[in-house]
């Protein structure tokens, strides 16, 4: 028995050089090595009532695979993990376990937290690296689900389903399956290949995916049921991007952010010969300060931005983002504009044709400098405006990355579905709709979220989906 490392720090993420990585999209942070993850996973006091499974939406045994780590037993360990998640590799990565699962964990008191993420991720890629085996599908019970959107609530729900012997299709608008994960997640922190790893061992469990299916267009929710599934599950996310309303957002040159990565992300525009032309060099604003904005800004200096600028309303403490995310961004060379909010984005109209602003081009966004006032009904501080403070940033391409909302159209095809006055499907705690055998999760419900809360979400429907058809 090794004897517990009780150094209050834990062992440091190795990364890319920020001189090297802001020139190129290879991930960040490359990994713990086997020695690394030992001594971190050594830190762990293996505390009996476990708390830190508490703060995980999933519910890792995580002390359990911790201490299969510490024996050498990384495919124990990884087999521990995905009795729970379906995506191990991919929340080691994007989970934001600083204030989950992590912010529980004793040795935080008086220290530094277990690198609980950075081990789950470890344990991932040394499965994926190693296992010569690929899951098999369990025995079919003869009952149909249908998934909507293939993304980290989607294939979560899909994953326990098949588990549980469901024949489960997967139906995704877009042409590669991951959802957010392909589209929305840069390659530097979440390589695609990862993902395609992930969907891959699902289909092998039985699941099929139907790429290039709109529900709501191509087939309804109504054609579903008449097609022989017996439940559906709409995990369909997010996808629709908000904006300020402010004049100028028409220019060519404003991006929302939603589109600027799946542009980049998805349909592969910083490649030289791409058919999707996206912004490659000059000065870039990108309007936000979550997670969303930080890999937006990352993306452009990647593609050749000169500067690019973080625009923010509030201050470096209420910054919404991960702090990784945002020290990985400093150290890139990305400027924070903080405590300022556009007003305008400036422009000139195309000579060719006058008639359109649609036609003009960016050439710069003018902000105005706030204050923080008193607290709003969340208790962040409220930004308030100073008056004459207006200046002016001089660039050619800003990204809106200011939140998203769940697209309207499957509600808008899909009788008796009920939803919130944000858009958002209405739920109940186990992710039934107002729509007999419709069930939904993740961000199609709450609006934007994290990963593993829209895993968390795909979890409990598929035990709810599994009850009720149990039940009939």
């Amino acid at each position: 028995m090794q004897k517990p490392n009780m150094n209050p720090k834990r062992n440091p993420m190795p990364t890319q050089d920020p001189s090297v990585r802001a020139h190129n999209f290879d991930e960040v942070a490359i990994g713990y090595t086997e020695e690394m993850a030992i001594d971190e996973a050594l830190r762990c006091l293996s505390c009996k009532n476990m708390p830190c499974v508490s703060g995980c939406p999933v519910n890792i045994r995580i002390p359990e695979f911790i201490a299969r780590i510490k024996e050498c037993d990384f495919e124990g360990a990884y087999q521990i993990i995905t009795k729970s998640s379906s995506l191990p590799a991919v929340c080691g990565r994007v989970c934001p376990q600083e204030t989950q699962c992590e912010s529980k964990c004793v040795r935080g008191i008086k220290g530094e937290s277990v690198g609980i993420g950075r081990l789950e991720r470890f344990v991932a890629d040394w499965h994926n690296s190693h296992a010569a085996s690929i899951p098999t599908p369990p025995v079919s019970n003869g009952h149909k689900v249908a998934v909507v959107g293939s993304g980290p609530s989607g294939l979560t729900c899909a994953g326990d389903l098949a588990k549980a012997g469901y024949w489960v299709t997967v139906f995704e608008a877009l042409h590669t399956a991951g959802g957010v994960l392909v589209y929305g997640i840069p390659e530097f922190r979440l390589p695609k290949d990862i993902v395609a790893k992930e969907v891959e061992n699902l289909k092998a469990m039985g699941v099929d995916i139907a790429t290039n299916v709109v529900i709501g267009k191509t087939l309804t929710v109504d054609e579903l049921f008449g097609m022989g599934y017996e439940a559906v599950f709409i995990g369909s996310g997010a996808g629709l991007p908000n904006f300020m309303g402010i004049p100028g957002e028409a220019y060519k040159g404003v991006y929302s952010a939603n589109e600027f990565l799946t542009r980049s992300n998805l349909m592969k525009a910083y490649r030289s010969a791409t058919d999707t032309p996206i912004m490659k060099g000059g000065r870039v604003a990108v309007v936000g300060g979550g997670n969303v904005a930080m890999d937006a800004a990352r993306t452009a200096l990647r593609l050749g931005a000169e500067k690019v600028y973080i625009v923010y309303r509030r201050s470096m403490d209420e910054l919404p983002a991960r702090r990784e995310e945002v020290e990985h961004a400093e150290e890139e060379g990305i400027e924070f504009r903080l405590l300022c909010n556009p007003i305008e984005i400036l422009g000139y109209e195309n000579p060719d044709d006058r008639r359109d602003s649609r036609n003009g081009f960016v050439t710069g966004i003018r902000c105005i400098r706030m204050e923080l006032g008193e607290p709003d009904e969340r208790g962040r501080r409220r930004p308030v405006e100073i008056p004459n403070s207006e200046f002016t940033l001089d660039v050619d391409t800003v990204v809106m990355s200011i939140g998203t909302s769940p697209n309207p159209l499957i509600k808008s095809t899909t009788e008796g579905l009920e939803v919130n006055s944000r858009g958002g499907i209405i739920v109940t705690e186990d992710g039934a709709t107002s729509r007999e055998g419709v069930f939904a999760g993740g961000d199609a419900v709450t609006g934007a979220a994290t990963v593993i809360s829209a895993m968390g979400a795909g979890k409990i429907a598929a035990k709810a989906i599994d009850e009720y058809l149990s039940s009939k």
